[in-house]
């Protein structure tokens, strides 16, 4: 080891065959980020008060699975002159148990409670390496990068989330004892424990599948689990139950298991609760399985920490929250629904992630609503109430953008604030981290950014300690990002960081609900009183979800009928700017938009997509009144119902209106409710426009 700290010193690279491969490689990374095998490795300084406070509360699941399964690692070790540790998925320790002689002799190199065993600030161990390679190993004496750790052996062992995220470490430190293989087989045992627990009690409303080549082997640390939705889609697993089904964390949400299996969902439903059932893969490997129904949709909080320790009950959702109880009423989500299928589906996919610490990437044209669609998301989930933070990468200048993201120290720059910013990321925290448009990132932001998103920590610019941030992250772009990594114009490891789930949102031309979501945007421009003759009855049928019952659109039918027909470029936002203007234009007595409310190039670009409409002007796209009395749905139902019959003298549109409102107020003897019930409109409106006749 003395021969290979030479040839480092000397020559800047690892010694051949000198560690092993992993070890090799952590000690290459400690001397590229310029640290001195001979420091002391001090680093930015332990985590203490309340910002030890907050890493606990986002790791309350973690510590409170973990301290069991510790205490009872620890009775086996203990005596040994060692101790255990749990870390952050940042390498930062939140607890410890161990023999005191240990302990204190621990204490002199900073192996202590909120203290960063990062690679970058204590070079090659086993906390932080763990975390590097994602994998467990032991870290000898001097096979430590820092000279100073030479004295403690150590084994540790990752702890995954469902999805292949590092959660924490579990660590055995100590004198040789802990150098020792059994060392390490408990270090990995234990982490396989916590994950098992974590897993059972995180996912209590999915399907869930125990699996091991022995029927003995279920319910042990050694059984593969995988958990799917009712659907049977893949929502994840623990490491060995990927394995064992050759699954990767990229068919998260995304692969129907019974398409890998060839086997039915209904058929292994049909096992659950029932002894151990041969499961044969395609390639004809048998295992034996246990399958678990989702139990019914109740209140599980999350497990606490015990009443003697820091930690206590998150103020906040933290990353990877339970699932809580829905609450009363349809959600954000629901309410921006207007029946289009394809949106719809995308709403499904998102909801069932919002519990998760799974990343959205939102794809879909200009236009489409994406940020709607996030702004949805976050107040449909369990950081509802929280922050909600939008960058548009596309909207900020690239010289400022570095400031904007991850705020500056005072004096950081000529024209900053005096006193500092803290960024938008900061400004997320607690809720939710939206970056719209994250394909237009300058490339070196784009470095910073993924480090951001690994180490949740924001250093600002211009120097200063590191702030620990907790968000949940969404992105969207219209780019195609796949291309953009393949040019070299957006990062791979920033491209999958942030695509834990991509879902697509239809373009307005692909929608099959343009009535029902044109009424829903008309509403938001009318006056009180338009709104409510554009809504219709408040117990209409399928009010807000389809155009059939929730009163009809005030727009002259041709008029309306190009609308739809149009291909809409600019989709639902230019669809909101058309509407808007035209509404702005419409005169108080007029019913009806019509062409004379657009502007001139939304006129052209209508008429281009309109046979026989080229070249005729505002006047020749008028349409005619006795075809709106039989086309238009409320004086189509008065004609069906015999109330009148239109003519060739049946007069102007506005005429029409109030023919069709005398002869159904005689029919139905001067009730104005009874009226205004079968015109599909307010009482208020059968007022209003009485009083316009009048």
């Amino acid at each position: 080891m003395q021969q290979a700290r030479r040839h480092l010193l000397e020559q800047g690279v690892v010694l051949p065959s000198a560690l092993d491969d992993r070890l090799a490689r952590s000690w290459q990374r400690s001397w590229n980020a310029g640290l001195a095998p001979d420091s002391r490795g001090e680093g930015q300084g332990p985590v203490t008060g309340p910002s030890f406070a907050r890493l606990l509360q986002r790791n309350a699941q973690l510590l409170a699975f973990a301290r069991p399964v510790m205490d009872f690692i620890y009775r086996q070790v203990r005596g040994h002159h060692s101790m255990l540790v749990l870390a952050d998925a940042h390498s930062t320790l939140m607890h410890t148990v161990g023999d005191d002689g240990f302990l204190d002799q621990a204490q002199r190199v900073a192996l202590r409670c909120g203290e960063s065993w990062h690679e970058r600030e204590r070079g090659t161990n086993a906390i932080g390496t763990a975390v590097a390679e994602r994998t467990a190993l032991q870290v000898r004496a001097g096979e430590h990068y820092l000279a100073q750790n030479g004295f403690l052996h150590c084994s540790a062992a990752p702890v995954f989330t469902a999805q292949g995220e590092v959660a924490g470490v579990i660590d055995i430190s100590g004198d040789a004892f802990a150098s020792q293989p059994h060392a390490l087989v408990l270090a990995n045992s234990a982490a396989r424990m916590v994950e098992n627990s974590w897993l059972k009690s995180r996912y209590p409303e999915h399907v869930r599948i125990h699996l091991h080549p022995q029927a003995e082997g279920l319910d042990t640390p050694a059984e593969g689990i995988v958990v799917l939705t009712t659907e049977g889609v893949l929502v994840g697993g623990n490491p060995e139950g990927m394995r064992m089904l050759g699954l990767s964390t990229g068919d998260c949400f995304s692969l129907r298991l019974e398409d890998r299996l060839q086997h039915r969902l209904a058929k292994l439903l049909a096992q659950a609760g029932k002894l151990p059932q041969a499961l044969y893969l395609p390639d004809g490997e048998r295992l034996h399985m246990r399958v678990h129904r989702p139990e019914p949709r109740v209140l599980r909080p999350a497990p606490r920490a015990r009443p003697n320790q820091p930690a206590s009950a998150p103020s906040r959702p933290a990353t990877g929250a339970s699932p809580v109880a829905a609450p009363e009423g349809p959600d954000a989500l629901a309410r921006c629904d207007t029946g289009d299928s394809l949106w719809q589906r995308a709403a499904r996919q998102a909801r069932r992630l919002l519990h998760t610490p799974v990343p959205l990437l939102i794809l879909g044209e200009s236009g489409v609503g994406k940020e709607v669609f996030a702004r949805a998301c976050h107040d449909s989930g369990p950081r509802a109430g929280q922050p909600f933070v939008a960058i548009n990468c596309a909207a900020i200048p690239e010289s400022l953008i570095e400031a904007e993201l991850f705020g500056y120290a005072p004096g950081a720059y000529t024209g900053a604030q005096r006193s500092g910013s803290p960024g938008r990321i900061r400004e997320a925290d607690g809720g939710t981290l939206f970056l719209d448009e994250i394909g237009h990132m300058p490339v070196l932001l784009q470095t910073r950014l993924l480090r951001v998103l690994q180490e949740r920590q924001v250093t600002p610019l211009g120097g200063g300690p590191p702030a620990g941030v907790d968000f949940a992250l969404m992105s969207a772009t219209h780019a195609a990002l796949d291309e953009a990594v393949a040019d070299g114009r957006f990062r791979r490891d920033l491209y999958y960081r942030i695509n834990g789930f991509a879902l697509r949102l239809p373009a307005l031309r692909e929608r099959s609900d343009f009535d029902a979501l044109a009424l829903r945007i008309l509403r938001g421009f009318m006056g009180p009183g338009e709104a409510d003759e554009a809504q219709g009855p408040a117990d209409a049928p399928g009010a807000g979800k389809a155009c059939e019952g929730a009163g009809a659109l005030p727009v002259a039918p041709d008029l309306l009928a190009a609308l739809r027909r149009y291909d809409w470029p600019g989709n639902v936002r230019q669809l909101s700017s058309v509407l808007q203007t035209a509404c702005a234009l419409r005169e108080p007595h007029e019913a009806f938009i019509g062409w004379q409310h657009l502007a001139d190039d939304v006129r052209e670009a209508l008429r281009r997509h309109e046979p026989g409409l080229a070249g005729a002007g505002v006047e020749g796209v008028g349409y005619d009144t006795a075809a709106a009395a039989t086309t238009h749905p409320v004086a189509k139902e008065r004609a069906a119902a015999g109330a009148w019959q239109p003519g060739p003298d049946t007069g102007s549109l506005k005429q029409l209106s109030h023919q069709v409102l005398q002869r159904t107020l005689q029919t139905v003897n001067g009730n104005v409710s009874e009226a205004a019930r079968r015109l599909g409109i307010s009482r208020q409106t059968v007022y209003r426009r009485l009083r316009s006749a009048s």
